[in-house]
């Protein structure tokens, strides 16, 4: 079964305590005191010290060489993924860098990028990012703090509308104090938590080539401006293939942060219309590195020749990041779905025992939190730091949430169809006015209780399928609607479906962002599918944004996965533990792995003797 290709989810933030001791010199000893550091977190220590020599996880002699060719499925009409409009690859970022980064194996602290140090204040009203005067585009052209200003002003103008809203509350002032120098102020009335993250988080375009193109962000096109990063996309050809070419100019090659990575010269992804004809295309050697998300290929397809000659490895590697928290969503907007006992009583229907063990070869782990795998997951009954502050909630929530153990996913049995979850999805609907007819659907007030799934994805034909059947057993009029890439961007974007298979990307640290993904004020952003809203969850999320210790914020997202999970806006489902990779025997990774990431086209590099070997022998 294929799950959907996760987002980057290592994210930012953490304590002001740990920037302080590590500032040394930088900090005033006045009233005013001003700290200046090469990083920033805000709850917790920062891995790196200001001399590290390079990121503990990479070889560091790495050569430099070769190509990295992996694969996509569907297709794309546009190169700029900051707009609704058209439907842009993952590689049209790869580009574009940040003012700061964040690393692979440090949980919280974020690091200067396209800057050399930061100064804030000890009440962190503002941060000023002393950016680094060598950086250019690939053009050449220097980058300046005046790119950074009209970056900021461009996307809070022509940007996605609830980012510009959210982002622009944040920031009363963006503005050059220099050449390379740029001020960031925050919103006096706002919380602090996140705000140096969140500006050193800020993407940098080029003011030139927008204002002599004309070009605008909110509208799609296949060109691009010239970026910073270590990348150049050079080949678009829609809507088969995408190029990206090492920048031999590159301005941050030996930057401590960089040594080790983006070790290959070119960087080519393949687009297919269906997995199984990117599978093959794989075997003939269109590209060399597969990521598989598809249980029954995993577990049945790779028993070709070219794993049995060992020309391509078959690996199993460790995946510790935050597994992408994904399911049946419900869309909330829709009046038949705002009953959590309808919720339930359709989810009782998925029957994810079976589902793993007939149809995904038992290879899946079931997901229980939003937040599965790390502290930040709920498990039984609330205590602690968690309990005081859901009491603190007072009406706002149910009393068993205090007293209860958090939800966790129904058990099913070994059958396609558990009578038993069937008999009480059956109650629920009774109890929620829905009833059965003569004719076995169930109807409310005349109306009957119908469920569109929508999927463009062939590969969960035979996961939803069996849904469908289950569904149509409980009276629900439940269709099953697969329809092309571009009608599903757009129905999901304009929130017309009742349940499709979505996910949440949470991180390991939670700051202003979290109410973007479950706020009320943003129920109906990109980023929040189900159209999620509940005061409660939104009075803890302010609670979280005040906090200043990591205990406090864990507590908060603690209790925040606790409610979710009560309120039941998603059936989950199935998570994987680990990365299914096969590649042509021409790569190596350092080891082991870095807990969050995979790194393939980060910090693996090229055996040019393998590579002619495998070429020589017709193999690749």
């Amino acid at each position: 079964m294929n799950d959907r290709p996760r987002p980057p989810l290592r994210r930012l933030l953490t304590g002001l305590a740990a920037a302080l001791a590590l500032a040394g010199p930088g900090v005033a000893q006045d009233d005013a005191a001003i700290v200046t550091a090469h990083a920033y977190s805000d709850l917790g220590g920062i891995k790196y010290p200001p001399d590290f020599a390079h990121l503990d996880y990479v070889n560091p002699d790495a050569p430099k060489g070769g190509e990295m060719a992996t694969w996509a499925r569907g297709t794309f009409d546009s190169m700029n993924p900051y707009s609704r409009k058209g439907r842009s690859p993952a590689f049209s970022v790869l580009p574009y860098e940040r003012i700061m980064t964040t690393t692979d194996d440090d949980a919280y602290a974020s690091y200067c990028l396209l800057c050399e140090t930061l100064e804030y204040p000890e009440t962190l009203d503002w941060v000023i990012f002393n950016l680094r005067d060598d950086v250019t585009f690939s053009d050449g052209t220097p980058m300046t703090a005046e790119d950074v200003v009209f970056t900021y002003n461009l996307f809070i103008e022509q940007g996605f509308s609830s980012f510009a809203a959210a982002v622009s509350q944040m920031f009363d002032k963006v503005e050059a104090l220099g050449p390379h120098r740029v001020k960031f102020t925050f919103n006096p009335d706002l919380p602090r938590k996140g705000m140096i993250s969140q500006a050193g988080a800020s993407i940098v375009f080029q003011k030139k080539w927008f204002e002599e193109t004309g070009a605008r962000l909110d509208e799609s096109r296949l060109t691009q401006p010239p970026g910073t990063g270590p990348y150049m996309i050079t080949q678009v050809e829609v809507p088969r293939r995408i190029v990206a070419t090492r920048n031999p100019d590159y301005w941050g090659a030996d930057l401590p942060i960089n040594r080790g990575r983006w070790n290959f010269d070119t960087l080519r992804v393949e687009f297919f219309a269906d997995t199984n004809a990117a599978l093959e295309g794989f075997k003939a050697g269109v590209y060399t590195f597969r990521q598989e998300t598809s249980s029954i290929a995993w577990a049945t397809q790779y028993d070709f020749p070219g794993i049995d000659s060992g020309a391509i490895v078959k690996a199993e590697l460790p995946d510790g990041s935050l597994p992408v928290a994904s399911g049946f969503v419900f869309n909330l907007r829709k009046p038949k779905l705002q009953d959590v006992r309808v919720r339930r009583a359709l989810g009782l229907m998925y029957n994810g025992t079976w589902t793993n063990d007939t149809l995904q070869y038992a290879l899946f782990e079931q997901r229980e939190s939003f937040w599965q795998n790390s502290d930040l997951q709920a498990k039984g009954v609330p205590e602690g730091r968690e309990l005081e502050l859901l009491q603190t909630l007072g009406d706002g929530i149910d009393d068993a949430i205090l007293t209860e153990p958090a939800v966790l996913p129904h058990e099913s049995g070994d059958r396609q169809l558990d009578r038993g979850n069937l008999r009480e999805a059956s109650a629920l609907l009774q109890d929620a006015g829905w009833i059965a007819g003569d004719d076995g659907l169930r109807r409310k007030d005349g109306e009957v209780l119908t469920i569109e799934f929508i999927e463009n994805n062939p590969s969960f034909d035979r996961i939803i399928l069996p849904y469908i059947d289950n569904l149509k057993r409980l009276g629900v009029d439940a269709r099953y609607n697969r329809i092309d890439d571009a009608q599903y961007t757009s129905r999901v974007r304009d929130h017309d479906f009742d349940m499709i298979f979505d996910g949440y990307t949470n991180g390991l640290e939670e700051a202003l962002g979290i109410g973007q993904r479950y706020g009320c004020e943003d129920r109906d952003d990109v980023f929040n599918p189900a159209g999620y809203c509940n005061p409660a969850v939104d009075e803890l999320i302010e609670r979280l944004v005040e906090t200043d210790t990591l205990e406090d914020m864990q507590a908060a997202v603690r209790g925040i996965d606790r409610i979710m999970r009560a309120d039941y806006f998603m059936v989950p489902v199935w998570y994987n533990p680990r990365y299914w990779v096969a590649y042509y025997d021409i790569f190596d990774y350092p080891e082991p792995l870095p807990p969050y990431g995979l790194g393939n086209l980060d910090f693996w590099w090229y055996l040019d003797e393998k590579a002619e070997a495998l070429k020589a022998s017709g193999a690749l």
